[in-house]
């Protein structure tokens, strides 16, 4: 019996693995739906005050969902509440909790407590939570550490510096994850009847930069939390979001006072728009997808990271217009 050339083989390989997995994510979407209505969502947005937080929030208000925003900045944060009232054609003078907002550092465990309280009494749980806040850092180590160009060591003062930054770093991009999962994980399981949780990663995350060394570790770290916790709380969706850069002023507030260095991002320059990466957010959470690459072709860059490392590092100095030191050897 004659066998059917490999290439054959390759081609029925591959419609069979495309149509099994759009059956799956056509059945995981049905699965949520049945569950929960977008009316019926409760949603919480953790980084609500700019950026792609502010935009999802705008989303579910208009989806029909029950949201509350949560940011640093008072002002801010009262306006994203007043703007999904507006979407939702909620008047201001009325005490409808279908939108409300809660000025609290996600990083605190007193404040994420009180909202957690809050949001079980008003709502009697929560059903999405979208962690999307965190900062930024754009030096390469040594230049966080100070070091001088015609000294070969780092002085005290220039250690302690880079400590201190790893901290503010650290605050946000994992302390504020972890305390949030922390507390929100046990509401979902016990009051939500589809629980999902999306976490806004970043492609630095898995594939390194340079100049994005501290940014680069603290927002890793937080994704390995978030895929670890999914393996021990099946019940709930994690949605991984890594996105590259996003048009916006997210970089202009870096930790360690860094300048941004790259060709193509800036507030009005290349990047992705953030209406895009939001709508691909929400589809994450709808589909249950796992790992989100952004644009979707990065997932390939990642893998070619592991098999050609050297021209995925010279493709990102490249980009971040780095030029590394020459050895004196």
């Amino acid at each position: 019996m004659e066998l059917p050339p490999k290439r054959d083989l390759a081609i029925a390989a591959g419609v069979a693995f495309t149509a099994v997995f759009a059956f799956y994510h056509a059945r995981e979407r049905k699965t949520r739906t049945r569950k929960i209505q977008r009316t019926d969502e409760r949603v919480l947005v953790l980084g609500a005050s700019s950026g792609v937080g502010r935009t999802l929030a705008h989303i579910y208000a208009q989806r029909g969902a029950r949201v509350c925003v949560v940011g640093r900045r008072k002002k801010e944060i009262e306006e994203v509440e007043l703007e999904c009232k507006t979407i939702q054609r909620i008047k201001e003078s009325e005490e409808d909790r279908n939108a409300f907002s809660f000025c609290a550092d996600f990083a605190n465990p007193e404040q994420m407590v009180m909202l957690r309280d809050i949001i079980q009494a008003e709502w009697q749980g929560v059903d999405t939570v979208i962690v999307a806040a965190g900062v930024s850092s754009l030096q390469p180590l040594l230049s966080v550490a100070n070091l001088k160009h015609d000294s070969d060591h780092v002085e005290l003062e220039g250690v302690q510096r880079v400590v201190e930054v790893a901290k503010a770093a650290l605050h946000s991009n994992f302390i504020g994850p972890l305390v949030s999962a922390t507390i929100f994980i046990p509401l979902l399981l016990s009051t939500s009847n589809s629980p999902s949780i999306l976490l806004m990663s970043s492609l630095a995350s898995v594939i390194p930069a340079p100049t994005r060394s501290l940014y680069a570790a603290t927002k890793s770290s937080s994704l390995l939390l978030y895929e670890s916790l999914a393996i021990e709380h099946p019940p709930i969706a994690f949605s991984l979001v890594m996105p590259s850069t996003i048009k916006g002023d997210f970089r202009s507030s870096a930790v360690d006072g860094g300048s941004i260095r790259d060709a193509s991002p800036g507030p009005s320059q290349k990047g992705l728009d953030k209406s895009y990466v939001a709508r691909k957010c929400v589809e994450a959470i709808d589909y249950r997808k796992k790992h989100v690459f952004l644009p979707g072709y990065h997932g390939i860059s990642h893998l070619l990271y592991w098999l050609f490392p050297s021209f995925v590092e010279a493709r990102a100095r490249e980009k971040y217009q780095f030029i590394p030191k020459p050895s004196p050897f």
